[in-house]
C-alpha cells in the first residue's frame, strides 16, 4: 500500500452521502459476504455494522494512493466506502462463529435488544445461502461485478484495496456462477431465473428484515437477576466498605444474584419466642431471634456483606450438596452474640444455616460454615455449634429442649451428667471427642424435649465437628419370625442402646463431620457361635447424610471382647429404611481354635446357602459351617420370605437378585 491520504470535513460529508444513498446496495454486499454460520440476526447486524462504521474519521487514513480511485475522481467516495464495507466483511468472513459473537458484544450501533432480525423468506438470505460454497471475495465479487455492474478491474483494484488475496481468481470464479437458479421448485427458490435479476428484485434489499420478540420469560428473568445483582452489589460495596476495617481487595465475585432487600439486617425474619409451642412445624424454622447482639446491625450487616461478597481470605466449609450463593430472600435470625471471644450469627435460609463468625471486637479472622437442614424436625433441630475453643464447644439449644446433659458414650452404665444452659439457650461449654490419639471417652448430649410438644423424649447427638450434631438412634433385635413388623429406630438412651453403642462410639471419628444427619446401630441378628461360643449380635451401624446415601459398617458382637468388623459399604441403601433386607457373613475363629464360616440374615431372610471354598445351607437366619483356608473364597446367598434372592454385603453394596 501506499503512502495514506487524509479526510477532511468535506470529504467525510461525501462520504456520508454516499453511505445513506447507497446503504441498501452497501448492505446487500456486506450480507453477502460475511459468512453465514454466524446465524441470520448476527448476520444483519454485521451487515448493517460494517457500512455504518465505513464512514472515515476526519483526519483518518484513507485507502491509500494504489487504491481504486484518486482523491480527485468523482467516484472516489464511493469506492472508498466500498473497500471500508469489503475490508470489515472479508476480515469478519475468516473468523469463527466464536470469534463473530466476540465481536458483537459489547453492543456498538447498530444494536437490538428484545428482537430477533432476520431477512424474510425467498429475500437476500436466500441469495447469500445460493451462494454459500463460495468463498467470502468469490461473494463480494460476485454482487460487485454481476450486480452492482463493476468492470473487471474496478472489482479487481476494489478487492486488493480490501486485502483479498487473490483478487484476479475472485473475479474469475464470480463470473462463472450460472447466470440462472438451477435449484429444485420445491426448495423455495426462483428457480430458471436469472439469478442476478431475481437479486435486484425489491424483496431481495438486505436492509428489509423481519422481527420477532426474544424469549420474554427469559428476558424477564435475566432483567431481574441484573437489577437484584446490582442492588446487592450496592448493599454490599456499603456494608464492607463501612464496616469493615481490614480488608484484602482480592474478593470473590458474588456466588449468585441477591433478592433485593436480602441483604439489610432490618429485614431479617424473626420468629415471636414462643412460636415453637403453638405449631406442627417443630424445626429451624420455630426458633426465635436470640443472643445478646441479636439488635446489632453493624455485626448483622457483616455477616450478610460477608456472606454475599465471599472474601477470598475468608475459609469457607460446608456440608457435601449444601449451596453456599447468597440468600434469593430475607434470611431468618436465629442467634447473634458473643461466645468465648467472637462474634458468632446464625442465620436459616430455606434448608440450610449458616454460621458467621468473627473476632468479637471487630470483622477478624471470620468464617462462614454451611449446613444442610431440610427435613429436619425435634432432634434434628435441636442444636448448633457456636464452635469450638480447643477440647470444648458450646451448642445452641432448640427452644423446647427442657433439660440438657452429656453423657460418655463408651461408658454404657455410667447416667448422664447435668449441663448448664443459659436464659438465651447457650449451653455451657462441654468436651468433644478427639479427632486423632487415644479414645477412651467420646462425649454426647442427651437432651429432653419440653413437655408442651412431646411427654419424656429424651434423645443423644454427637459432636462430629460440623454444624449441626448428629442424631444418633438404635434399632433392636427383632423378636419373632418374619411375620413380626419391622421395628423402627430408637432413641440411644435406653440400656439396650447404650450396650450396643458402647463398643462403637469411637468408629464415628471415621465419619466425615459435615453432611451426617444420624447414625443408627440396627441389631439385625443374633446366632449362637460354635464350639460353645456363646451368642452374638449382628449389627449395622448407618451413617445417613442429609443427601440421602449414608455409610454403613456391619459387625459381630460376640459376648466378650471387641466387635468383628464383618463388611463395610459406602453411599448405600442398606440398613435403612428402603434397605431392610440383610445378609452378611465372616470368617471366625472359635475358643477351641477352629475356623468357621459365619453368616446372618435380617428378619425375612429364611434361608441361606454358601458356595466356593465352604460349601453349606441353612433354613433360618443365620448359618455356621466349618472353613478352610482364611483366603478362600465364600459366596453367600440368601431367600427372603417372597421368595426374593438376596446376596450378602460385600463390602460395595447390598442387593436383592
Amino acid at each position: 500500500m501506499g503512502t495514506s491520504q487524509r479526510f477532511g470535513t468535506t470529504a467525510v460529508e461525501q462520504a456520508e452521502a454516499v453511505i445513506v444513498e447507497q446503504y441498501p446496495r452497501l448492505v446487500r454486499l456486506a450480507y453477502v459476504t460475511l459468512p453465514g454460520t454466524s446465524g441470520r440476526h448476527t448476520r444483519v447486524l454485521l451487515a448493517h455494522k460494517a457500512v455504518q462504521r465505513a464512514l472515515p474519521h476526519t483526519g483518518g487514513g484513507g485507502t491509500g494512493a494504489d487504491g481504486p480511485g484518486g482523491p480527485d475522481d468523482p467516484g472516489a467516495p464511493l469506492e472508498d466506502v466500498r473497500v471500508r464495507v469489503l475490508r470489515a466483511s472479508l476480515a469478519r468472513a475468516g473468523r469463527t462463529r466464536a470469534a463473530l459473537a466476540r465481536l458483537s458484544w459489547p453492543p456498538a450501533p447498530p444494536f437490538v435488544w428484545g428482537l430477533r432480525l432476520w431477512p424474510p423468506a425467498g429475500g437476500i438470505d436466500e441469495a447469500a445461502r445460493l451462494l454459500a460454497g463460495a468463498s467470502a471475495p468469490v461473494r463480494a465479487a460476485f454482487v460487485l461485478h454481476r450486480l452492482d455492474g463493476l468492470p473487471e478491474e474496478s472489482v479487481v483494484r476494489l478487492l486488493r484495496a480490501a486485502g483479498a488475496a487473490d483478487p484476479a481468481d475472485a473475479v474469475r470464479e464470480a463470473m462463472a456462477v450460472p447466470a440462472r437458479d438451477t435449484a429444485d421448485p420445491d426448495g423455495g427458490s426462483r428457480a430458471g431465473e436469472a439469478l442476478p435479476e431475481a437479486l435486484r428484485n425489491p424483496e431481495f434489499d438486505a436492509s428489509v428484515v423481519s422481527a420477532r420478540p426474544t424469549d420474554l420469560l427469559r428476558r424477564r428473568r435475566r432483567v431481574r437477576a441484573v437489577w437484584a445483582a446490582t442492588a446487592a452489589l450496592a448493599v454490599v460495596g456499603g456494608v464492607l466498605a463501612a464496616h469493615t476495617a481490614s480488608r484484602s481487595p482480592d474478593v470473590r465475585p458474588l456466588a449468585g444474584p441477591v433478592a433485593a432487600g436480602a441483604l439489610d439486617p432490618a429485614r431479617l425474619v424473626r420468629v415471636p419466642a414462643d412460636a415453637w409451642a403453638d405449631t406442627a412445624r417443630v424445626d429451624f424454622t420455630a426458633w426465635p431471634a436470640r443472643g445478646g447482639r441479636a439488635a446489632d446491625r453493624a455485626l448483622l450487616a457483616r455477616a450478610l456483606g460477608t456472606w454475599a461478597a465471599r472474601p477470598r481470605e475468608v475459609p469457607v466449609t460446608a456440608a457435601p450438596g449444601t449451596p453456599t450463593d447468597p440468600p434469593a430472600r430475607p434470611p431468618q435470625l436465629l442467634y447473634a452474640g458473643d461466645s468465648d471471644g467472637r462474634a458468632v450469627v446464625l442465620l436459616l435460609d430455606a434448608d440450610r444455616v449458616v454460621r458467621y463468625a468473627e473476632a468479637a471486637e471487630g470483622p477478624r479472622a471470620r468464617e462462614l460454615a454451611f449446613a444442610r437442614t431440610d427435613e429436619s424436625g425435634v432432634t434434628t433441630a435441636a442444636a448448633l455449634s457456636l464452635g469450638r475453643t480447643g477440647t470444648a464447644a458450646r451448642y445452641l439449644l432448640a427452644p423446647w429442649i427442657a433439660k440438657a446433659g452429656t453423657r460418655d458414650l463408651t461408658r454404657a452404665g455410667d447416667p448422664a451428667k447435668p449441663l448448664d444452659v443459659a436464659a438465651d439457650g447457650v449451653t455451657a461449654p462441654t468436651a468433644v471427642p478427639r479427632a486423632a490419639g487415644a479414645c477412651d471417652t467420646w462425649p454426647a448430649l442427651e437432651l429432653t424435649s419440653s413437655a408442651r410438644i412431646v411427654e419424656k423424649h429424651a434423645f443423644v447427638l454427637a459432636d462430629l465437628g460440623a454444624l449441626t450434631p448428629v442424631h444418633l438412634t438404635y434399632t433392636p433385635l427383632p423378636t419373632g419370625p418374619g411375620a413380626v413388623p419391622a421395628r423402627q429406630p430408637r432413641e440411644a438412651t435406653g440400656t439396650a442402646a447404650r450396650a450396643a453403642w458402647a463398643p462403637v462410639a469411637c468408629r464415628l471419628r471415621e465419619l466425615p463431620g459435615a453432611g451426617v444427619r444420624a447414625v443408627n446401630i440396627w441389631d439385625f441378628a443374633d446366632s449362637e457361635l460354635p464350639d460353645g461360643g456363646g451368642r452374638a449380635v449382628w449389627s449395622c451401624t448407618r451413617a445417613s447424610g442429609w443427601a440421602g446415601p449414608g455409610d454403613v459398617l456391619v459387625q459381630l458382637r460376640p459376648p466378650s471382647g471387641p466387635p468383628q468388623d464383618v463388611a463395610r459399604a459406602r453411599a448405600t441403601a442398606a440398613c435403612g429404611r428402603f434397605g431392610q433386607h440383610l445378609l452378611a457373613g465372616t470368617r471366625w475363629r472359635s475358643p477351641a481354635g477352629r475356623w468357621y464360616q459365619l453368616a446372618a440374615g435380617s428378619r425375612e431372610v429364611t434361608a441361606i446357602t454358601a458356595t466356593g471354598a465352604v460349601r453349606a445351607e441353612s433354613n433360618g437366619r443365620s448359618l455356621a459351617a466349618p472353613a478352610g483356608a482364611r483366603g478362600a473364597a465364600v459366596t453367600l446367598t440368601g431367600r427372603l420370605a417372597s421368595g426374593a434372592g438376596i446376596t450378602a454385603l460385600d463390602g460395595a453394596a447390598g442387593g436383592r437378585d
